[in-house]
């Protein structure tokens, strides 16, 4: 069984893009939005990728992703999946031998700008970067498959 376990944090400044990779494009969309799982198809630079995760809140979910046939990705994007889809640049940022992904949102979810960090175990201690701000972890608005349902241009 595949386990994800991560953190997601606000990013308060723009620091963090001193030590960022060149970025990745990420087009993705939800076919399921169910009460346990979703299912998402994602467009990740050359990739393409089916995943579902369980719909539990909190830092541990499970995690199932395999690769699938791009003209198959663009098609369900186009096709199947709910809108607006979630448009973002994914950066990988090293801080302090970790590895950060900090996600700056386009399209209807611009201006929000997230970072996480994959964790071996949820008792793992981290050293937090400047540049991390609010702790969002538990909280379900932050999470991509509700980005879809209700879009950070619409919050107030």
């Amino acid at each position: 069984m595949g386990v994800e376990i991560e953190r997601k944090f606000l990013v308060q400044n723009n620091h963090w893009r001193l030590s960022a990779d060149g970025g990745t494009r990420f087009i993705q969309g939800y076919l399921l939005g169910a009460k346990h799982a979703s299912v998402r198809v994602r467009i990740e630079g050359p990739a393409a990728l089916l995943n579902i995760k369980s719909a539990t809140l909190g830092m541990r979910r499970q995690e199932y992703e395999y690769t699938i046939p791009m003209d198959d990705a663009r098609a369900m994007l186009k096709d199947l999946c709910e809108q607006p889809l979630i448009e973002k640049i994914r950066y990988r940022v090293s801080h302090q031998s970790t590895h950060w992904e900090v996600d700056v949102f386009e399209g209807d979810n611009a201006g929000l700008i997230v970072a996480e960090i994959e964790l071996h175990d949820e008792q793992q201690a981290i050293v937090l970067p400047p540049w991390v701000g609010k702790e969002v972890t538990a909280d379900p608005r932050y999470y991509n498959v509700n980005l879809v349902k209700l879009p950070y241009k619409l919050w107030s």
